[in-house]
Order: C-alpha cells, then sequence, then structure tokens
C-alpha cells in the first residue's frame, strides 16, 4: 500500500472518531459508485451528513479544506443522491461537511471540521 493511502486510511480512522465525539452516528464508510466515492456518510440527529476527509503530512500543498473546491462540492451533493437512492433513504436535511486533518506521524494530529460547506 502507498505511504499516501497509508496516511488517507489513518486521516479517515480519526475522523470518524471525532464525529462519533461530537455524537454523530456513522452508517457507511468508503462507499463507492461510478460517479466516485464518499468517504464517511453519518448520522447527525435528523440529518443525513456527508463527510470528505483531506488529510495532509503538513501545509506544502496547502491546507486540507484547500482541495475542496466548488467542483468536489458539487460531485458530493450528487453523491449524496446516489447514495440516497441506492440505499432507500429519503433525507429532508441534508449537509456536506469536511475534515481536514495535518498528521506528519510525529505528534499530535491536528483535525479541524468544516460543518455545511457550500
Amino acid at each position: 500500500m502507498k505511504a499516501k493511502d497509508v496516511l488517507g486510511q489513518r486521516g479517515e480512522t480519526l475522523a470518524v472518531a471525532f464525529l462519533e465525539t461530537q455524537g454523530m452516528r456513522i452508517v457507511d464508510r468508503n462507499w463507492r459508485c461510478s460517479d466516485g466515492e464518499i468517504d464517511i456518510v453519518a448520522l447527525d440527529g435528523d440529518t443525513l451528513v456527508i463527510t470528505e476527509v483531506k488529510t495532509r503530512k503538513n501545509l506544502a500543498y496547502g491546507h486540507p479544506f484547500e482541495a475542496v473546491g466548488a467542483a468536489k462540492l458539487a460531485r458530493l451533493h450528487r453523491l449524496a443522491g446516489s447514495w440516497c437512492r441506492d440505499h432507500e433513504v429519503r433525507a429532508v436535511l441534508r449537509r456536506v461537511d469536511v475534515v481536514g486533518i495535518i498528521d506528519d506521524g510525529v505528534g499530535e494530529p491536528q483535525l479541524e471540521h468544516l460543518r455545511g460547506v457550500g
């Protein structure tokens, strides 16, 4: 497995643990379809939350949040609809969150959570 894949998996595991401490219930991980992948699907009360996780070793290539632009957000919204159809879920309340993590593998990872992006 490539180092970036290991870093990504570690980031997703950290994000899941964090979201659970925030009271969210994880209902799916790494769901894929022909249009792409959703990292984490969670419930925050009655709200379905599609969560994109971006993990970096450092800020050399910018902050993790910078990797989630308008095109990525539009894709996540489409994927949310596909996930709901695939799972026969009629989620009236739905949002997209982004979790950004800086993890150099030495110190404590830094995690930031943006709720309701785009």
